[in-house]
């Protein structure tokens, strides 16, 4: 499909040229529980203005049957992306009568068979520009109108939309449902979900606005769903965004779907969100688990208003949406929840993922040069979403809270189911707080990277100057031996050096309070008083403070790889939030195979596996730090396999007190077994006989595909390059089964193979396909030569592609620097 990206450029012509009225779209669904049937009919009439002879819709489906254009049938010009129209008039009415085909993948109408009871699920998913898989349109942000939808499905399936439904008529084989007309919208936050859907309906008021809730998911998971507790954050969540926006909700009504293999977290589709799966808890779920899925609830709702109420022109600023999201995600949680504590969970587990992202050679500013939608699907990253949002905390600071939200009221008032850009968010906060935010704006929007501070003979040092407000924590032990502020000294910097007077303290923490963003180290007094009494600071904020410091360290290899993983393995047995704990345990696994050399490794991963072991035996029954710790033994046990036996006996009959041995749990500990060659085939077939659900299913392939044998990795290797009826959850599953259990002798065999490969993936599957395969198969090799050649012979490669190998480059290159081993010229330095 060589005219399926669309630039930046050609997009502005088409909406300067092109004016929306509206939308009606037809979908006839009613053979989707055929699976003989790969498409479905699909018809767009669509009103709008021209000033221009000819344009285009877009549209990826398998056929065009016909096109109307003011009542008169005209050629069908298609090349299997764009459908070009000549011959308009001032006013037009264009429609197509086309062929869609349903998605594996995720991206467009994706269809589900549910194994356990053998029934058919569809739903949508479009950002950022999949609506075109499923209709004609205009597919960009800026070309916002009211969509009015119809859809044909199968009698007796919930068929979920935008909008409440107009008219619904079911004869016992088929049903038809109309859908009111939403308020203009962009096509990408259109939505349909469609099957027999188990649903839970409550309600929101608020004044004289009443607002319908629903709750969906599939039927064989209803037993699983809590949604008692999901509508508890949503309701408090509302009661938040109503009190600080003062704007009401506008969307009619607040559907929340969970739909299967999501290749999101969460999407914000005004009335319909949609969420994954994984969400829908099947066993024992962490605290860190249920803060995660209420801070996902609340950023998708906060999109109602940012990104669906007003929408970025173009991909540049998809930081308008996505990082007032996460910050206001984390905000509301912390403020209208249970979740007091989840800054703790930004500081240490959102800026690990942006300060990841921003150490990059691919890193870019928050508002982003964006030029094409295959750059645009790529900056859904950590970047647009984390940094932006702990900029945004910064902001918030800097402009006065009060000032901050009376400017986002403004904002909201004035481009109201319209698009913007950086400046019109800008000058609205600048009328409210009387400060001109240009030069702010420059220093943290429109640069990359990150600073790092050092506290060096009464100065604080920054790498990559920026202005700052900051904290620096003294600590100190308190009679009862913990660790507690003291004094907190606060204070603006800017340039490299800044003097600083301190009081002596045992622990002097910079960024305490987690105000800036930059990474921090800690002088060599504060790290030797961590090494020895980490577990002693009572402050859960100030201790994901400190994690981070480290993480970042031995990242940078500032911090031994060893001396990490001995403090893990001293105080994360203490650590009571279970957001850090995951964290850490999570880090810790990671160094053991990324940072430490080959004369290490194999030793720690041992002690490490011990380490969890014993923590998981001595951890409170039934507790949070129990199931964290029982996880991380399957982790840790599938490149080590001295406990396969007892894991057997654990997966057999003896259980360890209150461990509960859900599903996911028993799949992560075959998957471990299978790694080291400890489990058969039998076993896992008979674990599937267990759980034979989508989950089982998906679960069984990994540990099937993760066997150390040559074979097993041959067939794995050919079914994720060759087998383009893999969903997108079956083809992750192959890749990390392919992967397990670090037998580097196994596949080493396929590095040549996979970047003779990468050209053809690229042109040949699609963008959400063809990143899981370039990132999950890279090579974890102990040089940078095969990359490097790649990188030299293909400097013609479409950009995103690239972007994907040199990001996988210096990951590697990174790994190699910090465990010591000979680098190029070309390797970037943390």
């Amino acid at each position: 499909m060589p005219t399926a990206n669309l630039s930046r450029s050609e997009t502005a012509a088409r909406s300067a040229a092109i004016t929306v009225r509206d939308y009606r779209v037809e979908l006839d669904l009613s053979a989707a529980p055929d699976r003989t049937r790969e498409g479905f009919a699909t018809t767009t009439t669509v009103a709008f203005d021209a000033t221009t002879s000819r344009t285009w819709l877009d549209f990826i489906g398998s056929s065009v049957e016909s096109v109307t254009l003011n009542g008169a049938e005209i050629a069908v010009e298609y090349d299997g992306a764009r459908l070009s129209i000549g011959g308009l008039s001032e006013t037009n009415t264009v429609v197509v009568r086309g062929t869609g085909v349903y998605s594996r993948s995720g991206e467009g109408l994706h269809r589900f068979l549910d194994p356990v009871d053998n029934q058919t699920y569809l739903y949508t998913q479009y950002e950022p520009a999949d609506a075109r898989r499923v209709f004609a349109c205009f597919e960009q942000p800026d070309m916002k109108a009211p969509f009015t939808f119809a859809v044909t499905a199968p009698s007796g399936w919930q068929v979920l939309s935008n909008r409440p439904y107009a008219a619904i008529q079911d004869n016992g084989v088929i049903r038809d449902v109309a859908f009111s007309p939403t308020l203009p919208i962009s096509t990408y936050i259109t939505a349909i979900a469609a099957g027999p859907y188990h649903s839970v309906e409550s309600s929101w008021t608020r004044g004289e606005l009443t607002v319908p809730l629903g709750i969906h998911c599939r039927a064989s998971l209803a037993r699983y769903l809590d949604a008692d507790t999901i509508f508890e954050v949503t309701k408090q969540g509302l009661d938040f965004f109503a009190e600080q926006f003062d704007y009401p909700y506008p969307w009619g009504k607040y559907d929340q779907v969970f739909v299967p293999e999501y290749n999101l977290g969460a999407m914000e589709n005004p009335g319909l969100v949609t969420f994954t799966e994984a969400y829908v808890f099947r066993g024992a779920a962490t605290a860190a688990q249920y803060e995660g899925r209420a801070s996902t609830i609340l950023h998708e709702m906060a999109h109602m208003w940012f990104g669906d109420l007003v929408t970025m022109v173009w991909w540049d600023d998809l930081w308008l949406k996505e990082s007032f999201a996460d910050y206001m995600g984390a905000l509301a949680s912390a403020e209208a929840t249970e979740w007091t504590d989840a800054w703790v969970a930004f500081a240490n587990r959102r800026k690990a993922w942006a300060y990841l992202q921003d150490q990059l050679p691919t890193t870019h500013p928050i508002v982003a040069d964006i030029t094409d939608l295959e750059a645009a699907k790529l900056n859904f990253d950590g970047i647009t979403y984390a940094k932006g949002a702990s900029v945004l905390k910064q902001l918030v600071s800097y402009v006065g809270r009060a000032e901050f939200f009376s400017g986002i009221r403004r904002y909201f008032r004035a481009h109201a189911f319209a698009n913007t850009t950086l400046d019109d968010l800008l000058t609205e906060l600048s009328a409210e707080s009387g400060r001109d935010l240009a030069g702010w704006a420059r220093a943290w929007l429109r640069t990359t990277g990150v600073s790092t501070l050092t506290l060096d003979n009464g100065a604080i040092v920054q790498s990559d100057p920026r202005p700052h407000r900051l904290a620096i924590g003294l600590y100190d032990f308190d009679p009862l031996g913990a660790l507690v502020l003291r004094e907190r000294v606060e204070l603006d910097i800017v340039d490299e050096r800044t003097p600083v007077s301190l009081a002596p303290a045992a622990l002097r923490l910079l960024n305490d309070g987690d105000l800036t963003y930059a990474k921090v180290r800690l002088d060599v007094e504060s790290l030797a008083t961590v090494e020895s009494s980490l577990d002693r600071v009572t402050d859960p904020l100030a201790r994901g403070l400190i994690w981070s410091a480290l993480w970042n360290a031995t990242r940078d290899g500032v911090l031994e790889a060893e001396r990490y993983l001995s403090m893990a393995r001293d105080f994360a047995p203490a650590e009571t939030n279970m957001a850090l704990l995951t964290a850490v345990l999570a880090n810790a696994s990671f160094t053991i195979g990324h940072y430490l050399p080959a004369s290490a490794r194999d030793r720690w991963s041992g002690e490490w596996l011990e380490s969890c072991w014993a923590t998981m035996h001595s951890s409170a029954p039934a507790s949070g730090a129990q199931l964290a710790w029982a996880r991380a033994v399957a982790g840790a046990a599938s490149v080590d396999g001295r406990r396969a036996a007892d894991i057997r006996a654990i997966l057999l009959d003896r259980v360890p007190d209150g461990l509960a041995m859900d599903p996911d749990l028993r799949w992560a500990l075959w998957t471990a077994s299978a790694a080291t060659g400890d489990a058969t085939i039998a076993d896992l077939d008979a674990e599937l006989t267990r759980d034979d659900t989508a989950s089982g299913r998906t679960a069984h392939r990994r540990a099937l595909a993760a066997r150390p044998e040559a074979d097993v990795k041959a067939a794995a290797w050919e079914c994720a390059l060759g087998d383009t009826t893999l969903t997108n959850d079956h083809l992750d599953a192959i890749i990390q089964g392919f992967r397990d259990g670090r037998h580097r002798d196994l596949i080493a065999r396929y590095d040549e193979a996979y970047f003779a490969a990468l050209r053809a993936v690229w042109d040949q599957r699609s963008i959400e396909i063809a990143r899981r395969i370039v990132v999950g198969l890279f090579p974890a090799a102990d040089s940078l030569d095969g990359v490097d050649r790649w990188l030299a012979s293909n400097a013609d490669a479409p950009s995103a592609l690239c972007r994907l190998v040199v990001e996988q480059r210096d990951h590697l290159a990174r790994g190699l620097r910090v465990r010591g081993l000979p680098q190029d010229a070309h390797s970037t330095a943390g």
